[in-house]
């Protein structure tokens, strides 16, 4: 066949899709699998809030159906700026926020908007999608790999040396795919890392800008608390672009309703960009969403109960997994912080299954899919090592009442190895 773009010929698919469809189809013949792959929830048993449907579902028969300001809705914007200021006690204006169908239009906009061609791009792995978008517009990657020391977070110290020269540095708190969190000192020094690295460069240099996910903010558990850049330090306001939405606070995946907080003028290059790719969130969603956001009591009824069921999840499998480690097994997991998320650990590689070597992580994934029908994702598929023993796995489909078949599947699949 005859070659397209290079873009084309050199990209590679999502790891994560690729491994939830082949997942999904062993499923449709009848296998029986605990699908913990995709950052997405079971609306069965995770359902939108009812205020938010029922919002959705006026705003259709009300024939919200036309397009809608490239920018998003006024009333949105503005529900979305007092949502914020809510939450997080920082303060936007409505030409300071841009509405799109979900985070990923917004990060795509982002990176077009702030990275040229060979321009340096820090982030660390695992991450989601930063190496893609880099790859996507043709930036310098400049990688780091965090380490589970630090619950996968890269610190201050990590990121330091690579700052001179830098476009822009990619931070997601509460992460994708780790489920932990940027601790408050750690976030201060970054940020003053970018405030003495943009002084440094003066008035006519092109600055470092901060890309900063915080999709999962809302979704803490116990003593663990969101900090963002703003907050901690006032002055990066002019250099953060913030990342948002409702598609994990609300379990709304599909719904299409992100946002991002920003400098006026780089959200007005990224509108540009939309009005051209026209990944706008649809008008009804947008007319629900500015409504469900004003309703602060039915927002804080549905957290309570949505991260109280997540948060059992997340500790049942985690105690679980601790309690295979104290019994022998080569496994571990990080505990709990945030998001839908636990990291886990399988140190399978070179074990024997029935005369067969687990050579490698790939192996292993294979045979706790095969022998314990247990599907959950490798960090490579996020940017690290192809070595790596460390693993995301995902709660959003997670049924309460399978969760000690699926631990006792897992411990007779690992009493198998030698």
């Amino acid at each position: 066949m005859s070659p397209l773009s290079k873009l084309a010929e050199t990209l590679i698919g999502s790891e994560i899709v690729r491994l939830g469809n082949e997942i999904n189809a062993r499923i449709r013949k009848g296998e029986k699998i605990y699908n913990y792959t995709i950052g997405d929830f079971d609306p069965g048993i995770f359902p939108i809030p009812a205020a938010l449907e029922e919002a959705i579902i006026t705003a259709y028969k009300e024939h919200y159906t036309n397009y809608p300001p490239a920018d998003g809705i006024p009333e949105l914007r503005h529900a979305v700026a007092a949502f914020i200021k809510e939450h997080e006690g920082i303060e936007y204006a409505a030409d300071e926020i841009l509405i799109a169908g979900g985070g990923r239009p917004l990060i795509y906009s982002l990176f077009r908007t702030i990275v040229n061609p060979g321009d340096k791009v820090i982030y660390a792995v695992p991450s989601w999608n930063n190496n893609h978008y880099v790859h996507m517009n043709g930036g310098e990657h400049c990688v780091i790999e965090a380490l589970p020391e630090n619950n996968f977070m890269p610190s201050a110290a990590d990121i330091a040396p690579h700052i001179p020269g830098a476009a822009m540095l990619c931070l997601c708190t509460p992460q994708n795919p780790t489920g932990t969190t940027l601790e408050k000192d750690e976030l201060a020094k970054i940020c003053d890392l970018v405030l003495e690295e943009n002084k440094r460069r003066g008035a006519k240099e092109k600055k470092l800008y901060l890309m900063f996910d915080q999709m999962y903010f809302t979704l803490t558990y116990g003593e663990t608390t969101h900090y963002n850049p703003v907050a901690l330090r006032p002055e990066m306001k002019a250099y953060t672009i913030y990342v948002d939405g409702i598609s994990k606070s609300f379990a709304a995946t599909g719904v299409r309703v992100g946002w991002a907080l920003g400098p006026a003028y780089v959200i007005a290059k990224m509108k540009a960009l939309l009005t051209h790719i026209g990944a706008w969130s649809p008008m009804a969603e947008q007319k629900a969403t500015s409504v469900f956001l004003q309703q602060k009591d039915a927002i804080q009824q549905y957290f309570e109960g949505f991260r109280a069921e997540l948060e059992e999840r997340l500790w049942r499998i985690y105690n679980g997994f601790i309690a295979l480690k104290e019994k022998g097994y080569p496994v571990d997991a990080i505990t709990p912080q945030a998001a839908i998320y636990l990291t886990i650990k399988l140190e399978l590689a070179g074990k024997y299954a029935d005369g067969n070597s687990l050579e490698t992580q790939a192996d292993v994934t294979d045979y706790v899919l095969s022998e314990a029908k247990l599907a959950v994702v490798p960090f490579y598929a996020f940017g690290s090592d192809r070595q790596s023993p460390w693993y995301r796995l995902s709660i959003g489909t997670c049924k309460k009442e399978e969760i000690d078949e699926m631990l006792a599947k897992l411990e007779a699949a690992l009493e198998k190895l030698s």
